[in-house]
């Protein structure tokens, strides 16, 4: 009989979906439409004269905001990863700031897949696990909607195998 496998924090070794790339991208833009409106609204409600400070802000901001679209979808698909193992889920997030999370299958609680309109468009999903833990659950942006599904069953089927509490 074989010792079992005792998780350790490291890279998970799967990629999420190249599609999700125009998923953060739309998410990004719609983002910079906001700041645009804000932009605008203050260009309308300054009464003072000068529209150089406008100018200069609107120019810097659109700096910012198209190296934030060009950078951060590219970015955040190298960092995103997920696995399963026989003995738990690992997940690594963000892009300026990253989180690594490791759950034993034996705390997962609920797993659950969502899909927005956008995600829907690029058939994409993201799972989320719930686990037994003060940390919260873990995060799987940018699936393929399919292999999203598969994902849930696998751990569903997993958890439910597990013969601890998940307390």
């Amino acid at each position: 009989m074989t010792a079992p496998e005792i998780p350790q924090l490291r890279e998970p070794a799967n990629l999420v979906c190249p599609r999700a790339r125009w998923l953060w991208l739309a998410g990004g833009v719609g983002e910079a439409v906001l700041l645009a409106a804000l932009q605008v609204g203050w260009w309308f409600i300054d009464q003072r004269g000068s529209r150089t400070p406008h100018i200069i802000v609107a120019v810097v901001l659109g700096v910012l905001v198209l190296a934030y679209l060009v950078v951060m979808p590219i970015w955040r698909y190298r960092v995103h990863r997920w696995e399963v193992t026989s003995s738990a889920v690992y997940t690594q997030t963000g892009w300026i700031s990253q989180e690594r999370r490791i759950a034993p299958l034996s705390r997962v609680q609920t797993v659950d897949l969502t899909r927005g309109p956008i995600a829907q468009l690029l058939r994409l999903a993201t799972v989320r696990v719930t686990t037994a833990s003060a940390a919260g659950h873990l995060v799987v942006h940018g699936l393929d909607q399919d292999e999203a599904a598969a994902l849930v069953e696998r751990l569903t089927a997993a958890a439910a195998a597990e013969r601890g509490d998940a307390t």
